[in-house]
Order: C-alpha cells, then structure tokens, then sequence
C-alpha cells in the first residue's frame, strides 16, 4: 500500500459550533465544551483510508508545557467505540477519499486553548499533521462536568445570555441598570484566556496551573483575584470610590464588559481605570460565562464590610446627625458580587450549587485580595470553616449596625435603632427582565429560631442590639418621587404609642452620599428643640430639600442620605432612624425605526429630556449591544440641550443574528 497522504481537513468550526452553542463566538475558530463530541472531516490524496491497513492517532495539547500525567497532554488512537475516561477518536462516516471522524474530551478535561495533530501511519511509514487550534469550555450541558446544571433554561440565561441587568440603587428604590456581558463577541475568548495566563499562578509553576484548570473552583479563586488589581498582579481594573476620575473612565459610565476587556488587551494587560463593585463582578460574570461556568450578578443592599469578624458595625454619630468617627468597618447601600454553579469535591456532600465569588478589592485571602468560592448554602447554615472566605461573606449579610450618639461632653448613648443588613438580595430573573428575591438563599427569615441556631453555630451569640420598647417610632418617609432637578420633601413620621405626652427634640439632617456609605456635604437641615408628641398619635414633620443645595454636590450614584434623631429629654433616649433616597435621572428612550430584518440595517433613535433649570453641555450617549458593527459607540451632541428641550440623536445597527437585540444606553 502507498502511503496514506492527508490533502484537506476540515475543522467544521460552523457545524461543531452550533451543537456545541459556541456559534456566536464566530466561525472562523473551533470553540467546543468538554465531555462532547465533535466531528472533523479528513480527505486523503490518491487513496481512501483502510482500517486495519492504516493507522491514525491524534496529539492534543494545552498550554507551554503539556504533559499527559498532568492532563495537558493526550495521545489517542482511533477505536471503535468513545473512551468516557480520557480522549477518544471513533470513525463516524467514510467515503471514497474522506472519512469523517467524531473526537470527543473526558469531561474532566482541563479547559483552554489546544492544538490538534494528526498522525498517520502505513506499515513503518508515517507522516504528521499539525491541523490547527481549538478551544475547550466547561459544559454546562454534560451531567459528568462539574458545572452540569439541569434545567434549560437556566443553562441558556446563566452561560448563553450576553445581556443582563444589575440592580442597583437603594433598599427602599431599587434600580436596574442593562448590562452587556457579550461574553461571545471578537476576542473576548482569547482575552479570558489570557488573563488565566497572566495570573502569578500561572507565572511561578506553568505546569501546574494547567493542570488545574480542569477545576470550576480552581478557575473562580483565579478569575476574582485578576479582576482586580489590588495585588500588582496585571488585573483587569483599578478600583477608585472617590468620584476623581479624570485620568480614566467613571465606573458609572460604563454599560458593558467587552470594552474593558480590549482595553485591558490594548494596553498590554494594564489595569483599566475605574472600576467599582458591579463593574468588578460584571467583568468577572463575563469571564466566568465564556468559559462555560453558569454565573450570574446578585446584588445585597445594606452590606457590611465586617473587617474585625464581630459581626457588629459599631457607627458614631453627633447630636446632628453626622458621622464623628469613621471606622473600617463600613456599610454600603449596595453590593454586587457574583454567583457561579459548580459541584464542590473538596468539601463534604451538601455544598454543590451556587457559589458566592466577590472580586472587588476588601479583604485579602491566602495574601490575596479574592473572595470565594463560598457555598451559599454554607452561608445559610452558618458553617464558616469552610473554604472559601465564608466569615466575610456571612457577616455581609447578617452583621448588626449599632447606631451611637456621641454627645458635647463626650459621652456616648447607644440608640434604640438596628440597621438591619443584608436585604432585598437580587438578581435578574431567568428568561425575564424582572427581579428575582434570593434572601432566603442566603439566610433564614430575621429573628427565626432557625435563624438564631445558625448564629450559635457560626460561634457569635448574635447580641440583641434594640432595647426595650420605649413607646416612640420613628421612620422617614418621601414625598413622590425625588427626580434630579426638582425639589422634594422628606417626612419625619414620629408615633408615640404610650398614654402620656412626650416632648422631644428632633433633629433632620440631608446629606449627599456614596453606594459605600461616605457622605459629602449637607442640602437640608431642621432641628426642633420642642416637639410635643401627644398621646397615642403620630406626627409628620417635613424637610424639604432643594434641587439648589444638592444639585452641584450630588455624586454620580444619585444618594441624598437622610437622618433623624430624635432625643426624649426625660429619659434621655435616642431614637435614629436612616433613609438612603435615590435621586432619579431621567429615562433614555430608544426608538427602532423600520422592521427588523436579519443583515439589514436599522436605525435607532435615542432620546432623553432635559429635567435641568440650565443647559446640558458636552453631552455623550455611550450605546453597546449586538448588531453594532464597532462594538461601543459613541455620539457626541455638538449644540447643548436648552432646560425642558430633548435630545435626541440616531445610530445605524445590523441585526446579524437571529433572535433578541438589545441596546444598551448611558
């Protein structure tokens, strides 16, 4: 027999991707999920292959030193039926001069970017092909992986979806923003491969980093330490809360994971400027999701930054209201972080699930600053010995705010007021634009008995921070909705509930603040030295706060904090209560002009109203989403916007897939 000669191959990356649900990663690459076959087809010059005559085996390999004992490497024959242990080749069809065969990885196999040889061999003749590059992903779809997910729609919200939104805002106006994800689009998958590259695992042992990438838990603990930057290790962005973002981008300003990522590739892997908590666990979600891990972003408002493991935020306030000591221990109105599905091996049965991973730069873990995998069931249960991080996390959810008034003389009085941590725990609900409530997830309902076995367990006898009820309420309301540019009223509703006459003094106090609990300076401000509380009623007294106080103060997350003391001269008590209100911006409206045809182009206009008393100069609309043809785009507006005027600009897109576009607006 002559020897057998390869001609042509095909990669089928169009076909392999579709079955695989990699197709919009493009058809120009083979991108495949593990423990599933794939086909390619081999067409040989002069003759067809002959079994038995011929023999072809095939050499996959990953990263710079592959090596079959640490799973990098694999040699592997063609065989008449697949090997569930390790690689296998089997013989799908065979024609006159081709014969296409189905190549399929354990589902053990260590994700990443492979090359792929061939080797034939007739009698002691033989030849090697080197046939190209493809990339492996965990597969959610395969019951042996270990970030197999059941249901489908789960797997197809959680890893396909490219568009989401976060929640944001406050506990009493929660908001969402849209998210582009766009894990699929151009370069993205080489770029999340790059970062495993870059991480200093990866840098001080080549080989055993490889290895381990077989492991969901393994590649999270990498993917939140390289989101940030905070360990001079090459990570993607630079954290900054300070709202001095000149020399890079404001974190409110961004609408979408891909532009960071390519300017995180342009610069040559130097961190990207700014990035806060939601920007973190986006990127991160991004990462984690074209890898194949199921992700997804929750938001907990009133988290605690517990850096001592009390789990009790002691805060200091003056008779008026502002903050007098400022400790490390913080809350913040809201905290993203980011879940991801995977089987837990290392721990005891019970912890497979949903994992809590948090990037943002806070605490460092094994000398670095990442957080997780936590099992959140593990945080329901109060096991904090386990892997990862589970004392932090716990305590962002359930540890007590002590609110302490701190008087002239010095002495301090212990309020009758708990702040209450780890509320309203939010993500996107699957297939919906709506909110899902996962609190329960993360703990049982407040003041259970469930609830006080878990803290016993957790080793803190959670002490009871609300005195004896001495018969006066106090909580803030809002008028109708606080929109930028307009005045609004702040209530004090106070209720005695006792039969005899109280008299008080209640102070009202409104500053601008931050999501991470800073304040800057006052836009409203009563003190009533005497207030008469009649028996068994309830009074209301308003402060209204003028768009001319907070306007030029306002920070870019929109938060006026509100406080209230109120001091019952007899007794001496404080009462302190605390509203966090969301300034409202006006809404951005897209309008689609035309019907929308696959591979035709459309135009959108966007608009929004100008709710000011002055012009808006200098105006940009920032718009990502599929379809764009140049990923992010930006429309600068050349005259300014008049006080009530609109503006309103248009931009073309190509829908180039079938299925939902979205636009996403800043």
């Amino acid at each position: 027999f002559a020897d057998l000669v390869l001609e042509t191959w095909d990669l089928q990356c169009e076909r392999n991707g579709r079955e695989h649900r990699t197709a919009e990663m493009g058809c120009q690459q083979l991108v495949v999920r593990r423990g599933q076959p794939f086909t390619i087809t081999l067409h040989f010059s002069g003759r067809s292959y002959e079994e038995g005559v011929d023999k072809l085996a095939f050499n996959v390999e990953t990263g710079p030193c592959p090596i079959e004992t640490s799973g990098t490497r694999s040699h592997f024959t063609l065989t008449d039926f697949p090997e569930e242990s390790g690689w296998s080749a089997v013989v799908q069809q065979q024609d006159e001069d081709s014969i296409s065969i189905s190549l399929c990885s354990p589902p053990s196999a260590r994700i990443g970017r492979y090359s792929l040889t061939l080797e034939t061999s007739t009698g002691y003749e033989g030849s090697s092909y080197h046939l190209g590059e493809f990339f492996l992903l965990f597969n959610a779809w395969h019951p042996e992986d270990t970030v197999f997910l059941r249901d489908e729609d789960e797997r197809h919200e959680y890893v396909l979806s490219q568009q989401g939104l976060i929640y944001q805002g406050a506990y009493s106006y929660i908001t969402s923003t849209p998210w582009n994800f766009g894990q699929f689009e151009g370069d993205i998958l080489s770029i999340c491969l790059e970062l495993l590259d870059t991480n200093p695992k990866f840098l001080r042992d080549q080989n055993q980093d490889c290895s381990r990438r077989n492991d969901p838990v393994y590649i999270g603990r990498v993917v939140s330490a390289m989101v940030n930057c905070n360990d001079e290790d090459r990570g993607v962005l630079a954290g900054r809360w300070d709202d001095h973002y000149e020399d890079g981008t404001s974190p409110m300003a961004w609408i979408g994971s891909v532009d960071i990522l390519k300017r995180w590739k342009e610069f040559g892997c130097q961190p990207v400027k700014y990035g806060q908590c939601w920007v973190f666990a986006a990127v991160a979600c991004t990462v984690m999701r074209c890898l194949g891990i199921p992700s997804r972003v929750v938001t907990n408002y009133n988290s605690a930054h517990d850096t001592n493991g009390n789990l009790i935020i002691d805060r200091y306030l003056s008779e008026t209201g502002e903050e007098v000591r400022r400790s490390r221990d913080m809350i913040w109105n809201f905290h993203c972080w980011v879940e991801s599905w995977m089987a837990r091996p290392d721990l005891d049965p019970g912890y497979d699930g949903w994992q809590a991973l948090d990037p943002t730069p806070q605490e460092k873990s094994e000398g670095v600053f990442c957080c997780g995998p936590a099992p959140v069931r593990a945080i329901k249960e109060g096991d904090l010995q386990l892997k990862y991080d589970l004392p932090f996390i716990f305590a962002e959810v359930n540890a007590d705010v002590v609110y302490w008034v701190v008087r002239s003389d010095g002495s301090e009085k212990k309020s009758t007021h708990s702040s209450v941590v780890g509320k309203n725990i939010s993500t996107k609900s699957v297939g919906r634009d709506s909110r899902e409530d996962i609190t329960h997830t993360y703990k049982y309902p407040e003041g259970s008995d469930k609830e006080r076995e878990v803290f016993a367990k957790a080793e803190h006898e959670k002490r009871s921070v609300q005195e004896e009820d001495e018969g006066l309420h106090l909580r803030i309301k809002l008028s109708e909705g606080a929109n930028n540019g307009s005045d609004f009223d702040v209530f004090a509703v106070i209720t005695n509930s006792t039969d005899t006459e109280r008299v008080c003094r209640l102070m009202l106090c409104a500053r601008t603040a931050s999501y991470n609990g800073t304040v800057g300076p006052q836009c409203g401000m009563k003190d009533l030295l005497n207030l008469t509380l009649a028996p068994q009623a309830e009074e209301r007294v308003p402060l209204r706060i003028l768009y001319e106080n907070y306007g030029e103060n306002l920070t870019l997350d929109n938060i006026i904090k509100v406080v209230a003391l109120l001091t019952e001269y007899q007794t001496g008590d404080v009462i302190v209560a605390i509203r966090d209100v969301y300034i409202q911006n006006p809404d951005i409206k897209i309008r689609i002009l035309g019907e929308p045809m696959k591979n035709r182009k459309l135009v959108a206009e966007i608009s929004l109203v100008n709710p000011l008393a002055a012009p808006l100069n200098n105006c940009v609309f920032l718009v990502e989403g599929t379809g764009l043809t140049d990923g992010q785009q930006v429309k600068e507006l050349e005259e300014p916007v008049e006080p009530q005027a609109e503006a309103k600009v248009r931009l073309d897109f190509v829908p180039h897939q079938s299925g939902l576009h979205k636009l996403m607006v800043d």
